[in-house]
């Protein structure tokens, strides 16, 4: 899955638009290297989202096209 879609399945960010800026101003790395926003997503992967002072780093759990809001927070985990 593309990693600006996860963003936004997940709920991680809220708009797709958003994540997509994000990716392009380096502010998301995936496995340790800036990505883009069509850049792929797998099981095991780890996110690291900086948002302005604060860093928040993510393991994927699952990768799914569509998810209900209450089992959003299900698709990763954080790690601290």
């Amino acid at each position: 899955m593309r990693l600006d879609k996860y963003l936004k399945v997940s709920r991680l960010i809220k708009r797709r638009t958003l994540a997509q800026e994000a990716c392009e101003n380096g502010k998301i790395t995936v496995n340790g290297k800036v990505a883009k926003p069509s850049a792929n997503v797998k099981e095991g992967d780890l996110l690291s989202l900086t948002f302005g002072e604060k860093v928040i780093n993510v393991k994927v759990v699952s990768v799914a096209e569509h998810v209900l809001k209450q089992d959003a927070a299900d698709m990763y985990e954080v790690i601290q």
